[in-house]
């Protein structure tokens, strides 16, 4: 999507705005990442862990979570003059699955953010983007205390498409959540153009 304004000298300039979808098991970081990129105060549908729920999410690992995305995240980070991202962050649960296929309309591409103490938890993001055909990378949000795992045994555990890039990060680090989303925007740029010339060719 994009619009056209006019610049303090009047001169129209084109602006740009691309979805982004930020994904990932419960309790990864995801509502984490969007507040600390965003340049706006991020909305939030977070709701406190109930009793209720304690049999259906799976708090191992992330015992001192208190709170849980039951709609999405939302936020805004202006990449450089011209191009702005808006930033959708997924609910991590299984029972609010039926919400991603509203929010992926539209979407450029998706970070699916990965805990590598509990990596089985992004398969089903990353099962979704890829039957879907949209572009994503894999964020590893690098926790203290735990070992560390690099980017190729990442992709080969998670069995990730050849090309599909993956990345280490800290989810509350703006700058190093502002370089993951650089790198999905152009990775994402790349599938599309070339898909684009396939399909003319």
């Amino acid at each position: 999507m994009g619009s056209e304004r006019s610049d303090a000298m009047g001169t129209d300039t084109t602006a740009m705005a691309l979805k982004i979808l930020v994904a990932g098991g419960f309790g990864v970081g995801k509502t984490t990442l969007v507040g600390a990129v965003s340049e706006i105060r991020p909305l939030r549908t977070e709701e406190l862990l109930s009793e209720v729920g304690q049999s259906v999410d799976d708090t191992e690992g992330v015992d001192r979570k208190t709170t849980t995305t039951v709609a999405m995240d939302f936020g805004r980070i202006t990449i450089h003059s011209g191009l702005s991202l808006y930033l959708f962050g997924t609910p991590g649960q299984d029972r609010f699955w039926f919400l991603w296929d509203e929010l992926s309309q539209g979407a450029l591409g998706a970070v699916v953010l990965a805990d590598t103490r509990r990596l089985e938890d992004c398969f089903p993001a990353v099962d979704y983007f890829e039957h879907r055909r949209i572009p994503f990378v894999v964020a590893v949000n690098c926790f203290a205390h735990t070992r560390t795992y690099g980017a190729h045994e990442v992709s080969r555990a998670l069995d990730l498409d050849r090309g599909t890039p993956v990345v280490l990060c800290d989810a509350r680090d703006r700058d190093s959540g502002k370089e993951v989303l650089i790198r999905l925007v152009e990775y994402a740029g790349r599938v599309h153009t070339a898909r684009l010339l396939d399909s003319v060719g």
